[in-house]
């Protein structure tokens, strides 16, 4: 049987990780982040309100590109972040920082309203939740130049984001992995606990929670 999943989480928390280990054990195919230049990306950090739009729509159109490629593949998909998370956390948040004005924000959400009608939701979203001070230390382990300057306040507000987007979220069963005391790139225990609740919500088991 074919499966989709979805790892969703902040920054930091280890989904390209679990993506990567999901694929070698399970043999399921991974879809990261795809890194393509955005042309309106140093605009954007140049004056945010004036092309914050703009950048937020090349990158929604990136997800719908991977989203609709990894529904042509014959075997099984784990998705690192979503086209959800891209429209309701961040596109969100740039709207809440009012670095897109009202209008752009307005129609941003109504295209991204109907274009949800027609893709084809995941069978099971993993959430990697995890607090401020565990995102800053695996962000400083990872030593990524273009992270060493992400502020508390800002990690703050996408967490706030992220647990009210799950709480909301319909479309799929979520399963959330408690990510400050399950560490499963140097645990392996974990990992495999993390590995048996996924294949057991995926066969259908309602009650499927990390104790």
């Amino acid at each position: 049987m074919k499966h989709y999943l979805v790892i969703a989480g902040n920054i930091g928390v280890g989904k390209s990780t679990l993506v990567q280990v999901m694929h070698e054990r399970l043999g399921w195919e991974p879809f990261y982040e795809a890194v393509v230049e955005n042309p309106y990306l140093a605009d954007f950090y140049a004056d945010m309100p004036r092309w914050a739009f703009q950048s937020q729509m090349f990158f929604l159109t990136r997800r719908l590109h991977a989203h609709h490629q990894l529904m042509t593949r014959p075997g099984s998909v784990i998705q690192d972040r979503s086209v959800y998370e891209d429209a309701e956390i961040f596109a969100r948040n740039l709207f809440l920082q009012k670095r897109m004005s009202a209008r752009d924000y307005a129609t941003y959400t109504d295209l991204y309203a109907v274009l949800k009608l027609f893709l084809p939701p995941p069978q099971l979203v993993v959430y990697l939740q995890a607090s401020v001070d565990t995102l800053l230390k695996r962000i400083a382990l990872r030593g990524r130049a273009y992270e060493k300057n992400i502020e508390r306040a800002y990690l703050e507000q996408l967490n706030s984001l992220y647990d009210e987007w799950i709480q909301n979220f319909r479309l799929a069963p979520v399963l959330t992995v408690p990510a400050d005391r399950l560490d499963f790139v140097r645990h392996n225990p974990d990992l495999e606990l993390i590995l048996d609740k996924v294949q057991r919500k995926l066969r259908g088991d309602q009650y499927v929670l990390f104790e």
